[in-house]
């Protein structure tokens, strides 16, 4: 039996992308196969196209690390799922193709009244969100957190998630239209970077405390400014580095007299039973404000699996607002 995926004929641009035949893969020791009917496309993808971010060598080399679609088959030592579950899976790579290996323990049902399409939009921005902005970040109620790169998937997630449990969210975006989307989601303020410095605006807003909590995609220069935005006790979580990896001007006395922590993680090296713990702590605690409506993903684009070059061009123009998804016939 043979499918449908997106090969690449070398590193390089979106056109580097076409679709071959290939066999379909079949489930090994506590894996599902799920025939796909949406994938969402990240930024790592993109970076993977260019040859910049080699998958681990476990790891299937089709692109996509987020799904959504219906279980046909079970692997040995799989519990609670069954074909024809509809699930959405966080995997580790082979998502743009009509079928796809998910780790059991990775996979988490649709949110009552999704369809495929918002659900594959949901794995790989809400484990990223809960794994750092409320696990190392530790974010609580009441407390000040800054979303850089608001208007971003992540940065769309994360705005919804620290309003839902009631933190005070302020975000940075590169446009006016982009900041009031991040409003819009619940952010109190967002600051423009190309026209302002977030550093004094929230410290106005702020009263001069600054943010107890910053998620970062950027680093970069951005690292001393963050550190001196931060309140005392104040936690800075670097999630990637759009920016670079140093910043010259970072000093760290602030950090040891501000108490600082300066914590980051990546989510693809994580062990099976690391990402099927945050799936739980997903399933508890934010499932449920999913079904509810509370949060949603946003979707900005949508292109059928033989027009993900057009989809990697709308990712790199960073032109969208939320999530870009791939879909795939029935």
């Amino acid at each position: 039996m043979t499918m449908r995926q997106i090969a690449l004929r070398e590193a390089g641009d979106p056109d580097v992308m076409h679709i071959v035949q290939a066999p379909v893969p079949q489930p090994g020791e506590g894996e599902v196969l799920i025939r796909v009917a949406g994938a969402g496309v990240n930024r790592p993808d993109v970076q993977q196209r260019k040859g910049l971010y080699p998958p681990p060598p476990d790891a299937s080399p089709v692109l996509g690390l987020e799904i959504a679609g219906e279980i046909v088959a079970i692997g040995e030592n799989v519990a609670g799922l069954v074909p024809g579950d509809r699930v959405c899976a966080l995997v580790n790579g082979g998502g743009y193709a009509e079928y796809c290996l998910a780790p059991a323990v990775q996979c988490l049902p649709w949110p009552a009244g999704y369809d495929a399409t918002r659900a594959a939009a949901l794995p790989e921005t809400f484990f990223t969100v809960w794994a750092n902005l409320f696990g190392h970040g530790k974010l609580a109620s009441g407390e000040t957190v800054l979303i850089h790169g608001g208007s971003s998937g992540i940065g769309t997630t994360a705005i919804q998630l620290a309003r839902a449990f009631g933190a005070r969210v302020f975000a940075t975006a590169g446009s006016a239209a982009k900041c009031a989307a991040c409003v819009g989601l619940g952010a109190e303020a967002c600051i423009d970077y190309t026209r302002e410095d977030f550093v004094e605006r929230i410290r106005a807003l702020t009263d001069g405390r600054g943010a107890d909590v910053i998620l970062d995609m950027v680093a970069g220069s951005y690292l001393s400014r963050n550190v001196k935005l931060l309140a005392k006790d104040g936690r800075l979580v670097v999630i990637a580095v759009q920016g670079g990896t140093r910043d010259p001007d970072l000093d760290i006395r602030q950090v040891m007299m501000k108490r600082l922590v300066i914590t980051g993680s990546t989510m693809r090296p994580r062990t099976r039973a690391e990402k099927g713990a945050i799936a739980e702590g997903l399933r508890e605690h934010v499932w449920p404000l999913l079904a509810a409506g509370r949060c949603a993903p946003v979707i900005h684009g949508v292109f059928p699996l033989e027009e993900a070059p057009a989809a990697h061009r709308l990712m790199e123009s960073s032109a969208h607002i939320g999530k870009i998804v791939l879909t795939l016939a029935a």
